[in-house]
């Protein structure tokens, strides 16, 4: 009787669970190896895809102006995720403990921007800070800045405007993990003589490990495709490696090309979760009840 309540069981498990699996394996697994194969496909003299198979896609990467697009995307990318998790972290606490009142005002401001067009918002970056904008000439105004001072077209503006745009995604989960934490462990914490700096950074922080993860994930993953960001406010000097796959895919429709350099950002994107996984499987306790090592 108990066999065949597992089975039961098991067989319920696979019902609940497969149509997951189907739309990862159509939505995720498939396209994924397509951008794959058609690397290693050749380019069509017209444009779009030839026949036959070549190696010319992946030896054409070793342009030297890559690995340059590269490193400031991963650059520009791991800056934003550690920027917006050093004040989602603060943020999220403060939200965790006011009151309940405030705790709907405070995340109703975090998700206000969502209600305006994601162009409009950066549009609008572009004309604050545009030379004529009123912030360039404030600062002239107050000596703070030089009059030839550029505060658009670099890499600075990508960055700030990348902050802007994906820190209500970090906020948001880290708030969610501080809601559920239990605030009296902090408070025994204090009882037994750590200070309250020892007693946020050991109690409070692994206590929300779970939500900083996935803060991390979803500000490190989009920020490494970006290309509306650099393109609008990055200029040449900002360029980053989603505005390489655009060009390649709608001005040059080289596609092998553009599928290249989409799959050196899904393995830039896959290396740190594997990564993450294989940590946490190794402080995941073992059926005996000890950690793995």
């Amino acid at each position: 009787m108990n066999h065949l309540a597992a089975k039961r069981k098991s067989l319920t498990e696979w019902l609940v669970t497969t149509p997951s699996f189907v739309w990862l394996i159509i939505f995720f697994v498939l396209p994924t190896i397509t951008i794959f194969a058609i690397a290693f496909r050749p380019t069509n003299i017209d444009g779009g895809i030839g026949g036959g198979w070549t190696l010319d896609t992946w030896r054409s990467l070793a342009n030297p102006n890559y690995p340059v697009i590269v490193w400031r995307t991963l650059r520009l990318s791991v800056a934003t995720t550690f920027i917006c998790l050093a004040f989602a972290v603060p943020c999220g606490y403060f939200m965790a403990r006011v009151r309940d009142s405030w705790r709907q005002t405070l995340l109703l401001l975090v998700v206000v921007p969502f209600w305006t067009n994601f162009l409009v918002r950066v549009f609008a970056w572009r004309e604050l800070l545009h030379p004529e904008g009123w912030l360039k000439q404030g600062l002239v105004f107050l000596g703070l800045a030089s009059p030839d001072a550029q505060l658009l077209y670099n890499e600075y503006a990508v960055l700030l405007v990348l902050i802007y745009t994906h820190l209500p995604f970090a906020i948001l989960p880290v708030y969610a993990a501080a809601e559920k934490f239990d605030f009296r462990l902090m408070e025994a914490a204090r009882d037994l003589g750590a200070g309250a700096l020892r007693a946020f950074w050991n109690v409070f922080i692994p206590g929300i490990s779970r939500g900083l993860l996935t803060a991390f994930l979803v500000v490190f993953i989009p920020a490494l495709g970006s290309y509306v960001i650099p393109d609008i406010m990055g200029g040449p000097s900002g360029e980053m490696i989603g505005n390489k796959i655009a060009q390649r895919t709608f001005s040059d429709r080289n596609w092998p090309h553009a599928s290249g350099l989409s799959a050196l950002l899904t393995l830039a994107v896959l290396g740190p979760m594997v990564v993450v996984l294989m940590l946490q499987g190794r402080k995941q306790p073992s059926p005996g009840g000890e950690k793995k090592t």
